[in-house]
Protein backbone atom coordinates (compact mmCIF):
# COMPACT_ATOMS: atom_id res chain seq x y z
CA UNK A 1 0.00 0.00 0.00
CA UNK A 2 1.23 3.48 -0.80
CA UNK A 3 1.90 6.38 1.50
CA UNK A 4 -1.24 7.78 3.16
CA UNK A 5 -2.26 11.45 3.41
CA UNK A 6 -4.53 12.68 6.18
CA UNK A 7 -6.68 15.45 4.69
CA UNK A 8 -8.88 17.90 6.56
CA UNK A 9 -11.73 19.11 4.34
CA UNK A 10 -13.89 22.06 5.40
CA UNK A 11 -16.73 23.74 3.53
CA UNK A 12 -15.85 27.45 3.33
CA UNK A 13 -18.14 30.17 4.69
CA UNK A 14 -20.59 27.77 6.38
CA UNK A 15 -21.85 28.02 9.96
CA UNK A 16 -22.07 25.73 11.81
CA UNK A 17 -18.77 24.22 10.67
CA UNK A 18 -18.83 21.25 8.29
CA UNK A 19 -15.49 19.42 8.28
CA UNK A 20 -14.16 15.94 7.61
CA UNK A 21 -10.82 14.26 8.18
CA UNK A 22 -10.07 11.49 5.70
CA UNK A 23 -7.06 9.24 5.17
CA UNK A 24 -6.38 8.50 1.48
CA UNK A 25 -3.48 7.09 -0.54
CA UNK A 26 -1.16 9.84 -1.80
CA UNK A 27 -1.27 8.25 -5.25
CA UNK A 28 -5.08 8.43 -5.53
CA UNK A 29 -6.24 9.89 -8.87
CA UNK A 30 -8.10 13.19 -8.61
CA UNK A 31 -11.26 11.81 -10.23
CA UNK A 32 -11.30 9.18 -7.47
CA UNK A 33 -10.49 11.76 -4.79
CA UNK A 34 -13.53 13.71 -6.01
CA UNK A 35 -15.73 10.68 -5.20
CA UNK A 36 -14.07 10.32 -1.79
CA UNK A 37 -14.81 13.95 -0.94
CA UNK A 38 -18.38 13.68 -2.23
CA UNK A 39 -19.10 10.71 0.02
CA UNK A 40 -17.13 11.94 3.04
CA UNK A 41 -18.85 15.33 3.06
CA UNK A 42 -22.26 13.96 2.11
CA UNK A 43 -22.86 15.47 -1.32
CA UNK A 44 -24.73 13.58 -4.05
CA UNK A 45 -22.28 13.96 -6.97
CA UNK A 46 -24.71 15.68 -9.28
CA UNK A 47 -22.69 18.70 -10.37
CA UNK A 48 -19.30 19.74 -11.82
CA UNK A 49 -16.19 19.97 -9.64
CA UNK A 50 -12.70 21.47 -9.65
CA UNK A 51 -9.48 21.05 -7.69
CA UNK A 52 -7.37 24.20 -7.56
CA UNK A 53 -3.76 24.53 -6.38
CA UNK A 54 -2.36 27.96 -7.19
CA UNK A 55 -2.99 28.59 -10.89
CA UNK A 56 -3.39 24.90 -11.73
CA UNK A 57 -6.94 23.55 -12.07
CA UNK A 58 -8.19 20.00 -12.65
CA UNK A 59 -11.87 19.21 -12.99
CA UNK A 60 -15.02 18.34 -14.88
CA UNK A 61 -14.74 18.52 -18.64
CA UNK A 62 -17.32 20.32 -20.79
CA UNK A 63 -17.23 19.59 -24.51
CA UNK A 64 -18.96 22.94 -25.21
CA UNK A 65 -16.49 25.05 -23.22
CA UNK A 66 -13.77 27.09 -24.93
CA UNK A 67 -11.32 26.11 -22.18
CA UNK A 68 -11.41 23.24 -19.75
CA UNK A 69 -9.47 22.49 -16.59
CA UNK A 70 -6.92 19.69 -16.76
CA UNK A 71 -8.49 16.20 -16.76
CA UNK A 72 -8.65 14.87 -13.17
CA UNK A 73 -7.96 11.29 -14.25
CA UNK A 74 -4.52 12.39 -15.42
CA UNK A 75 -3.29 13.61 -12.02
CA UNK A 76 -3.01 12.36 -8.47
CA UNK A 77 -3.15 13.86 -5.00
CA UNK A 78 0.66 13.78 -5.05
CA UNK A 79 0.58 16.21 -8.00
CA UNK A 80 -1.49 18.68 -5.97
CA UNK A 81 0.61 18.25 -2.83
CA UNK A 82 3.74 18.99 -4.87
CA UNK A 83 2.27 22.50 -5.24
CA UNK A 84 1.53 22.99 -1.52
CA UNK A 85 -0.15 21.51 1.55
CA UNK A 86 -3.45 23.36 1.05
CA UNK A 87 -5.72 23.42 -1.99
CA UNK A 88 -9.32 24.13 -2.97
CA UNK A 89 -12.08 21.77 -4.00
CA UNK A 90 -15.12 23.42 -5.58
CA UNK A 91 -18.42 21.65 -6.13
CA UNK A 92 -21.60 22.87 -7.83
CA UNK A 93 -19.83 25.59 -9.77
CA UNK A 94 -22.06 28.64 -9.76
CA UNK A 95 -23.39 27.97 -6.25
CA UNK A 96 -19.97 28.46 -4.69
CA UNK A 97 -19.63 25.38 -2.50
CA UNK A 98 -15.93 25.88 -1.95
CA UNK A 99 -13.90 23.63 0.31
CA UNK A 100 -10.46 24.15 1.75
CA UNK A 101 -8.46 20.93 1.86
CA UNK A 102 -5.38 20.83 4.07
CA UNK A 103 -2.76 18.11 4.43
CA UNK A 104 -2.53 17.31 8.15
CA UNK A 105 -0.05 14.42 7.97
CA UNK A 106 1.63 11.85 5.75
CA UNK A 107 2.67 8.38 6.76
CA UNK A 108 2.63 4.68 6.11
CA UNK A 109 -0.64 2.80 5.69
CA UNK A 110 -1.78 0.98 8.82
CA UNK A 111 -2.14 -2.81 8.50
CA UNK A 112 -5.77 -3.90 8.33
CA UNK A 113 -7.15 -0.42 7.54
CA UNK A 114 -9.08 0.02 4.31
CA UNK A 115 -8.52 3.32 2.48
CA UNK A 116 -10.10 5.80 2.04
CA UNK A 117 -10.94 6.03 5.74
CA UNK A 118 -12.97 8.70 7.53
CA UNK A 119 -11.36 9.53 10.87
CA UNK A 120 -13.56 12.45 11.96
CA UNK A 121 -16.76 14.21 10.92
CA UNK A 122 -18.23 17.46 12.17
CA UNK A 123 -21.49 19.05 11.01
CA UNK A 124 -24.13 17.89 8.56
CA UNK A 125 -23.72 18.44 4.83
CA UNK A 126 -26.00 21.23 3.55
CA UNK A 127 -28.56 20.48 0.83
CA UNK A 128 -26.57 20.84 -2.43
CA UNK A 129 -29.08 22.95 -4.37
CA UNK A 130 -29.91 25.40 -1.59
CA UNK A 131 -27.92 28.26 -3.14
CA UNK A 132 -24.44 28.01 -1.65
CA UNK A 133 -23.47 29.33 1.81
CA UNK A 134 -25.80 32.35 1.61
CA UNK A 135 -28.76 30.16 0.62
CA UNK A 136 -27.84 27.72 3.39
CA UNK A 137 -27.88 30.49 5.98
CA UNK A 138 -31.37 31.53 4.78
CA UNK A 139 -32.47 27.88 4.78
CA UNK A 140 -31.37 27.34 8.41
CA UNK A 141 -33.06 30.56 9.55
CA UNK A 142 -36.27 29.68 7.69
CA UNK A 143 -36.63 26.07 8.87
CA UNK A 144 -36.03 27.25 12.46
CA UNK A 145 -38.98 29.68 12.19
CA UNK A 146 -42.33 27.93 11.60
CA UNK A 147 -43.94 31.37 11.13
CA UNK A 148 -41.69 32.16 8.16
CA UNK A 149 -43.51 32.57 4.84
CA UNK A 150 -41.19 30.01 3.14
CA UNK A 151 -40.95 27.57 6.05
CA UNK A 152 -42.89 24.68 4.42
CA UNK A 153 -41.21 25.20 1.04
CA UNK A 154 -37.73 25.09 2.62
CA UNK A 155 -38.55 21.86 4.46
CA UNK A 156 -38.77 20.15 1.06
CA UNK A 157 -35.01 20.57 0.49
CA UNK A 158 -34.11 17.93 3.09
CA UNK A 159 -35.53 16.02 6.04
CA UNK A 160 -38.05 18.03 8.08
CA UNK A 161 -35.95 17.44 11.21
CA UNK A 162 -32.70 18.69 9.58
CA UNK A 163 -30.08 19.33 12.29
CA UNK A 164 -26.93 21.09 11.02
CA UNK A 165 -24.92 19.74 13.96
CA UNK A 166 -25.85 16.06 13.49
CA UNK A 167 -23.72 13.91 11.21
CA UNK A 168 -24.01 10.17 10.67
CA UNK A 169 -20.30 9.33 10.65
CA UNK A 170 -21.00 5.57 10.70
CA UNK A 171 -22.98 5.85 7.46
CA UNK A 172 -20.25 7.98 5.83
CA UNK A 173 -17.63 5.37 6.84
CA UNK A 174 -19.78 2.58 5.42
CA UNK A 175 -20.24 4.45 2.14
CA UNK A 176 -16.49 5.10 1.88
CA UNK A 177 -15.79 1.42 2.52
CA UNK A 178 -18.11 0.58 -0.39
CA UNK A 179 -16.34 3.13 -2.59
CA UNK A 180 -12.93 1.61 -1.81
CA UNK A 181 -13.97 -1.43 -3.88
CA UNK A 182 -14.28 0.68 -7.02
CA UNK A 183 -11.62 3.39 -6.97
CA UNK A 184 -8.08 3.02 -8.17
CA UNK A 185 -8.86 0.32 -10.71
CA UNK A 186 -7.15 2.17 -13.54
CA UNK A 187 -3.71 3.76 -13.49
CA UNK A 188 -3.59 7.49 -14.22
CA UNK A 189 -3.01 8.38 -17.85
CA UNK A 190 -0.50 11.15 -18.24
CA UNK A 191 -1.00 13.74 -20.97
CA UNK A 192 2.33 12.81 -22.51
CA UNK A 193 1.12 9.21 -22.90
CA UNK A 194 -1.82 10.35 -25.00
CA UNK A 195 0.13 12.34 -27.57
Amino acid sequence: MSEIARLCIEIDDVTPRVARVVDVPVDIRLDDLHFVLQIAVGWQNGHPFEFRAGDTVWGSQDCDAERNPLPPEQATLADILALGDTFKYDYVLGEDWQHTVRLDARGAAEPGVSYPHLTRAEGRCPPADIGGPVGYEIYLRTIADPASVNHDEMLDFDAPDFDPHAVDAAMLRKNLAELSRYIGRKAPTRHSEQT
